[in-house]
């Protein structure tokens, strides 16, 4: 059948997958990736961790026998913070790992660390969300004890350096004065697993407490 330039239909136009959301990117981390830590009396996982006293937040944190950050980006989301969140991650984190739509996979992954793990999460064929392993993690070869530290809050570090025979002029340093002193103080790795256990048994997570 020949069709008049009037009466030919209109091209359909493609369909544009859909974008995927910070909600269900996170939704779907916290149901499939930390699934297992979910029930380990080891683990701890802390969702909106700050780094550097509230500079960074990191997504998701699990608390185990590392410190491992999962930073998400939806497709609706922008890139903007990435370099300066990859920067504090980098000081305080043992393992980071990159949660990215497809949107942002090529530009992500241009900004971010070697030793990063990058997961790419997409829209399966029934609207379902898909998570997929795209670069496999490696430890921070180069963490920041002094940084990691900073984790800890000023009464969590006065009672590790009070049990270890701290001085009363010690103990009343301001807070960078107090972590470079619990890191003259212990091994590397005591220091590391002190910040672990402090937040592995903090209760109360938006406790106030002044700078100093």
């Amino acid at each position: 059948m020949l069709y008049s330039s009037a009466a030919m239909p209109a091209p359909l136009s493609p369909i544009k997958p859909a974008k995927t959301r910070d909600r269900d990117v996170r939704s779907l981390v916290l149901r499939t990736v930390l699934a297992d830590h979910a029930n380990d009396a080891n683990a701890r996982i802390v969702q909106e961790l700050g780094l550097e006293h509230g500079a960074c937040r990191v997504d998701i944190a699990v608390v185990n026998g590392y410190l491992h950050g999962f930073e998400l980006k939806s497709d609706a989301d922008n890139l903007s913070r990435l370099p300066r969140q990859v920067e504090a991650y980098s000081r305080a984190l043992d393992r980071a790992t990159l949660v990215v739509g497809t949107a942002h996979l090529s530009e992500a992954q241009a900004l971010i660390p070697s030793w990063w793990g990058i997961k790419v999460v997409h829209m399966g064929s029934k609207g379902v969300l898909k998570l997929e392993t795209h670069r496999r993690l490696r430890n921070n070869p180069d963490p920041s004890l002094f940084h990691m530290a900073h984790l800890m809050w000023r009464h969590e570090v006065v009672e590790v350096l009070k049990a270890n025979g701290a001085t009363s002029k010690e103990m009343s340093l301001n807070r960078a004065g107090l972590y470079r002193l619990l890191i003259d103080s212990f091994q590397p790795g005591d220091v590391r697993r002190k910040i672990r256990e402090a937040l592995k048994s903090r209760e109360n997570w938006r406790r106030p407490e002044q700078p100093s």
